[in-house]
């Protein structure tokens, strides 16, 4: 499944990347994080991974994110490891005007096994309106200061 997103920012790019090039933000918009370790490499460099771990209502979620570039402030691009979920994650970050950046997410999701691949198929909607959700959550954190941290 393969879909892309994209938000207006109002910031200059320089902030926006600022702000989502620091790990230490991510609790402030990425709903449900609770933990996140860095397992190998060096932070942000190709092949660097990092263990991200979320509580979703009742349910625990581990997931390996590892770089596969980083082109800031142009692109960044990485892969999400997951029980049954391979996400391939591209992200661009274009320049509107001196104020304005839009932030295109390209996402590709590779299941394996039945239940999983059913999932992707029954459910693309609801894989979309997440990453919209955290577009969204960075957006108002970036620009207003919310956070969505509990």
């Amino acid at each position: 499944m393969k879909y892309t997103s994209k938000i207006i920012i109002n910031l200059p790019r320089e902030e926006v990347i600022k702000k989502l090039d620091n790990a230490e933000n991510m609790k402030h918009w990425q709903r449900g994080l609770i933990a996140y370790e860095q397992q190998d490499g060096t932070p942000g460099q190709p092949g660097a991974k990092m263990k991200l771990d979320y509580q979703i209502g009742k349910r625990k979620l581990s997931m390996i994110e590892t770089v596969i570039e980083n082109n800031f402030p142009n692109k960044f691009h990485t892969t999400y490891d997951a029980k049954g979920v391979h996400n391939i994650q591209r992200n661009f970050f274009n320049i509107v005007d001196e104020n304005t950046t839009e932030w295109v997410s390209e996402s590709e999701f590779q299941f394996q096994g039945f239940g999983m691949k059913l999932m992707g198929w029954l459910m693309p909607g609801a894989f979309k309106k997440q990453s919209m959700k955290y577009l969204n959550d960075f957006k108002n954190f970036a620009e207003k200061g919310e956070s969505v941290a509990q």
